[in-house]
């Protein structure tokens, strides 16, 4: 079986301004990032969608010791989208010291930050990023 959808798929749609993923025909539930069945049921009936982008924190951390091209501190959160699967990101446009519980059930939209070669990489980093609304 061929991937519909893969991974350099979903980063150069972030690249673009989009977020891509796959909606199951069997049972409706949206996937992201790409796999090659559904996340819900495990079907392979699928297809390629753009989703909104939009959706509400659900939980956070501060990261304090980050990885390399990285700079901490940074708030990590994942993020319940419209359409029902959950994302990890980086939030954008707040400080750290704005991190509390207030954070959680906040608007956001996605977007992106491209970073540099690091050295482990194959070249260019695209990693996910939202921003409050």
């Amino acid at each position: 079986m061929a991937y519909l959808f893969n991974h350099r798929h979903f980063y150069e749609g972030l690249k673009e301004g989009k977020l891509l993923g796959l909606v199951c025909k069997s049972c409706g539930k949206y996937t992201v990032p790409a796999k090659i069945c559904c996340a819900e049921c495990g079907s392979t009936e699928i297809e390629a969608v753009q989703l909104s982008g939009k959706g509400k924190i659900k939980t956070y951390t501060v990261i304090r010791v980050a990885p390399e091209g990285f700079t901490p501190p940074y708030i990590l959160a994942m993020v319940e989208l419209e359409e029902g699967p959950w994302l990890m990101g980086n939030v954008e446009g707040c400080g750290t010291e704005l991190s509390d519980a207030e954070l959680i059930e906040k608007n956001v939209i996605l977007g992106h930050k491209v970073h540099p070669p690091a050295v482990y990489s194959a070249g260019e980093v695209v990693s996910i990023a939202f921003f409050l609304e």
